[in-house]
């Protein structure tokens, strides 16, 4: 299964877009949202995708964004999400506090960790542990990104939002 990763939209409607579109032509399976959407209104687009989400540090009104997720079937699980996807254990945490992050990447519990709040794309292993962080879909000053995880093989792959 291909798995679409987003982090750090920041309202960023035009490059939300961008990302969706890729996910919908790549014919993900799953999308994971590591956080910071910011306001609610970024979550109604990705209706029809299988979406499951956590919290970032910047996510406004949390019980909106609860009833947005609702709304559309998907699942947001608070600040840490836990899911197994072919076989594979799947950690989803903001990335908020790096000791944290650090701790479940080297934990040895999860087959994958997504992560995002830094901006910046991340693909290493750490001990037995993929640690995958997007980038930012907004993009801020330098490249909007989101990611694809082959669930197979493993393989990530980064797509600039253009």
């Amino acid at each position: 299964m291909l798995i679409g990763l987003i982090s750090d939209t920041h309202d960023h409607t035009s490059n939300l877009e961008k990302a969706l579109e890729v996910f919908r032509d790549r014919e993900v399976g799953l999308v994971l949202h590591a956080g910071d959407y910011c306001s609610p209104f970024m979550i109604p687009p990705f209706e029809g995708l299988n979406l499951k989400g956590v919290f970032g540090n910047n996510d406004g009104d949390k019980r909106l964004l609860i009833s947005k997720f609702q709304d559309i079937g998907a699942e947001i699980a608070g600040d840490f999400l836990k899911t197994e996807v072919n076989g594979l254990t799947i950690a989803v945490y903001h990335g908020t506090y790096a000791e944290i992050t650090a701790s479940l990447a080297e934990s040895g519990r999860y087959d994958v960790l997504v992560t995002g709040h830094t901006h910046e794309q991340v693909n290493k292993t750490q001990g037995i542990t993929l640690v995958i962080n997007p980038g930012s879909a907004h993009g801020f000053d330098g490249t909007a990104s989101v990611a694809l995880l082959d669930t197979e093989t493993k393989e990530v792959e980064f797509v600039e939002l253009q």
